[in-house]
């Protein structure tokens, strides 16, 4: 397999859990990137956790070691468009997946998650690890 991906925080999750089969996918893509919103949804994570600190200092840690992709106007007009797609189809999405879906579109990448709900967004290139 060879390609360039986003992460979904799902994905991310995995990874920290040492997931075999997603340690395995993650070694043969090409290009990978998370997304700005992952991390804020990991480090929401961890502040939630019983272990804040060692578990701020792993997503730093991810963050640090990642090609970490960010949202500007290009990713805010295409949340726009797919949250009005979706709106008109009525198959509303949580709103940090809709600024995920735009920005694997922007960058024309294909986004690995374990989320079905993305399947509502036209046009979104999808992998299941």
């Amino acid at each position: 397999m060879n390609g360039r991906y986003l992460l979904d925080t799902n994905i991310v999750i995995a990874i920290f859990a040492d997931e075999t089969a997603v340690r395995q996918q993650l070694a043969g893509a090409g290009e990978v990137f998370v997304p700005s919103i992952a991390l804020g949804e990991l480090y929401y994570g961890a502040h939630k956790s019983a272990r804040v600190a060692s578990n701020i200092a792993r997503v730093d840690e991810f963050a640090a070691n990642n090609t970490v992709l960010v949202c500007d106007t290009e990713t805010s007009r295409l949340y726009g468009n797919i949250k009005s797609e979706l709106r008109a189809k009525g198959r509303p999405i949580p709103e940090n997946d809709i600024w995920i879906a735009a920005v694997t579109t922007q960058h024309q990448l294909t986004l690995v998650t374990r989320d079905g709900h993305f399947n509502n967004v036209d046009g979104l290139l999808i992998d299941v690890w």
